[in-house]
């Protein structure tokens, strides 16, 4: 075993559990997060992220489980004595003070001499990009600059894990995608392992080496970004990571790496299914209830039918509306057999320019650009 392979994760947790009365907030939820990563939670509100990340800063106590940060246990420690950070969404600067006292607020606490304090007040903003500022008061910065702040003031304390929950939902658009880059540059500025919780998958792809997909209080997938848009391994993840048109129905037949299945409407389409669980016999059955996933980008778009006649899924369908974004426009075909509307990406060509509302356009794919899965939906 290599000595990369053998080095203590930053943080770890163990079974972590927590329940307010009856309700399981988390359950059971194990994880590693190496030295120096960039470790996202990705999910919608109510998951249970923001419980987990109060759990590893010392705000919450687990149900059960054990968290570990660099291989020590922290569960029984209080906040101000874990060697984490944390930043809030909405920053919480202190307004009454100017930016060298905001940054040097927990280096008084922890006693450090005024010296210290100058030279790592000066050091930890040329880190960040705001070299000279300390007299400046919070309201005369950007968001973009008071994002910065906030991080320099928990950098300064040389934390091992620095956590951010949602730390840009309170900015705008155009800055959001702006700090996403940002943030990504400064972790690796200051090689400090970040925990970043997010509803926004796009933040979550953009910054992270790993990213934890967590439902209904677990961690459905733990990937790349990558991993989880290319390969999802649940229902969710496909639905959730991306934009994907979604199918329920029944499987009519089942081959060796594909099913054909049938909609209540009477649609039929032909998805890949995972290779290992057929062999396993664990995959998809005949009859079974099963949804079907595929991304917008995957479809193929034409003017003619015989420009898709070798895909396995085709349909000569309606312009129902064209989204117009520049490089991501899109256009809805609608579905003749069961009037659903399929998303379409339109290829940045120029043949498909023109195209119109009610127009006749036709649309396919091939199996192994849908993705099937067990219809878990009526499980409890």
């Amino acid at each position: 075993m290599s000595e990369k392979n053998q080095e203590i994760p930053d943080l770890e947790t163990v079974s972590v559990n927590k329940s307010f009365g009856d309700f399981r907030a988390v359950k059971d939820v194990s994880f590693s997060v190496p030295k120096g990563s960039f470790f996202s939670i990705l999910g919608p509100s109510g998951c249970g992220k923001t419980t987990l990340l109060r759990m590893v800063a010392g705000f919450l106590e687990p149900s059960n489980g054990d968290i570990l940060i660099k291989g020590r246990s922290v569960v029984n420690e209080p906040p101000n004595k874990r060697p984490v950070n944390m930043v809030f969404q909405h920053l919480a600067l202190f307004p009454m003070m100017n930016i060298y006292e905001n940054i040097a607020f927990g280096l008084k606490r922890r006693g450090e001499s005024e010296s210290v304090i100058k030279q790592k007040v000066g050091e930890v903003l040329e880190r960040v990009g705001l070299p000279g500022v300390e007299t400046r008061q919070a309201d005369q910065l950007s968001g973009g600059q008071k994002q910065r702040i906030a991080i320099a003031r928990c950098m300064v304390l040389d934390p091992d894990v620095l956590l951010l929950d949602e730390p840009l939902g309170a900015l705008d658009l155009k800055l959001r995608e702006h700090m996403k880059v940002e943030l990504k540059k400064l972790q690796s500025e200051f090689n400090t392992t970040f925990i970043y919780i997010t509803h926004d998958q796009s933040e979550a792809l953009v910054m992270s080496d790993q990213v934890a997909v967590m439902n209904e209080g677990i961690f459905e997938q733990v990937g790349s970004s990558r991993e989880l848009y290319y390969n999802p391994k649940t229902a969710f993840v496909a639905g959730f990571v991306g934009e994907s048109n979604a199918w329920s129905g029944t499987v009519e037949q089942v081959k060796k790496d594909s099913v054909k299945i049938r909609t209540s409407s009477g649609f039929t389409l032909i998805a890949q299914t995972n290779l290992m669980e057929q062999k396993k016999g664990e995959g998809i059955k005949k009859g079974q209830e099963v949804k079907a996933f595929v991304r917008p980008e995957s479809v193929r778009l034409a003017l003619k039918a015989k420009e898709i006649s070798s895909m396995e899924n085709r349909v000569e369908g309606i312009v129902g509306n064209v989204l117009f974004n520049g490089a991501n426009s899109r256009v809805l075909v609608q579905n003749p057999i069961d009037g659903a509307e399929i998303d379409v990406a339109i290829p940045q060509t120029g043949e498909f320019a023109s195209l119109a509302k009610g127009q006749t356009i036709h649309i396919g794919w091939q199996h192994d650009q849908a993705r099937c899965f067990a219809d878990k939906s009526g499980e409890k």
